[in-house]
């Protein structure tokens, strides 16, 4: 029997033991450098938002629990992922409506795209929602979402849901649990834990617990203010403009353990420099109008449009001259940096 065939048959063999050689795939399991199943792509909020509102005719956010267009990665159909780590939705909540109370070990973000006045509650305080905040739903964490009746104000509101769905998944480690109750009992006041944690000061005695921000509202005037002022008062980086990550202000570390979330300013005609990082990222931008350069494909971006930008894929981003860029962004950073896996290449 020639070699080859004794290969073959070797092979044969090892198969029926749930055995395989490791030479024969070792190229595709250790590479030179990331080589990531996703794509870059952009999500156009204004092609996107009749399928959003004809949703909000054809079910209830009661009965859909969660009303939410999932934004699959074009390489990734029926995966309901943006990333290979990373989900993202548009989710909307119609005047007089409440998504009922839930809870999942997965973390969950928030960023409000559209109208004003809409709530959330995690752990017993609401927040009230307006384009440009921040939220957070941290895992295992009571959290549900209502809106005041359009006699009371009410309007449509819609916003970007970020969570760590497929890591988690990847993990086995999902678990979920609907409430009792429709509405969680509100035993805070709103605002509370910002009192107590956005200041640059704690409670005296606090300890810290946990590994996400006991903040879970982060108010986008505050935000970027912060981003207004640095501008003015620094120069800019190269690369990123003003970029600033949001922080768990108890431990200085990450809001997030496994998301990590960012707010960036680019002046109008800002044309930054090409780099790579090894975290895949999605962008949505606050304000203004630009350009992303990714690889070899290039994306027009205006407000509340939506990109994804894949681990290791050269990126440069650009401002018009008509006016300044503000974008909102998230990544799976945290994760790599736990693991020392971080890696990025300013060109």
């Amino acid at each position: 029997m020639s070699l080859e065939n004794q290969r073959r048959e070797y092979y044969r063999q090892l198969a029926g033991q749930n055995l395989s050689p490791l030479w024969l795939s070792l190229h595709n399991l250790v590479t030179e450098s990331p080589r990531p199943t996703i794509v870059p792509a952009i999500w156009k909020y204004e092609e996107m938002r009749p399928y959003v509102m004809a949703a909000g005719e054809l079910i209830t956010a009661e009965e859909a629990v969660r009303r939410v267009l999932v934004l699959e990665n074009p390489a990734l159909p029926g995966k309901s992922s943006i990333t290979q780590s990373l989900y993202a939705g548009i989710q909307l909540i119609l005047p007089g409506e409440t998504a009922p109370s839930h809870r999942h070990t997965q973390s969950a973000l928030r960023f409000v795209l559209e109208g004003r006045g809409a709530w959330t509650a995690v752990n017993g305080e609401r927040t009230t929602m307006n384009p440009g905040d921040f939220i957070i739903t941290p895992s295992w964490n009571w959290h549900d979402h209502g809106n005041p009746s359009a006699e009371h104000g009410g309007e449509p509101v819609v916003w970007l849901d970020g969570l760590d769905i497929p890591l988690i998944a990847a993990l086995d480690a999902g678990f979920a649990e609907n409430n009792t109750v429709k509405e969680q009992a509100v035993c805070k006041h709103e605002g509370e834990s910002f009192a107590r944690f956005g200041y640059n000061m704690v409670p005296v005695r606090h300890k810290p617990s946990g590994t996400t921000s006991p903040i879970f509202s982060y108010p986008y005037e505050r935000s970027r203010e912060a981003l207004d002022k640095l501008y003015r008062f620094e120069a800019l980086d190269e690369y990123d403009g003003v970029k600033m990550r949001y922080i768990n202000p108890s431990n200085g570390g990450w809001a997030m353990p496994t998301i990590g979330t960012f707010l960036q300013y680019l002046p109008k005609g800002f044309k930054g420099k090409t780099y790579r990082s090894s975290d895949s990222t999605v962008y949505t931008a606050v304000e203004g109008s630009g350009t992303v350069y990714i690889g070899e494909e290039s994306f027009r971006f205006s407000p509340r449009d939506i990109f994804v930008v894949p681990s290791w894929y050269p990126v440069r981003l650009e401002a018009d001259d008509s006016g300044d860029v503000v974008l909102f962004s998230y990544s799976d950073r945290p994760v790599l940096e736990a693991f020392g896996l971080l890696r990025e290449a300013r060109e």
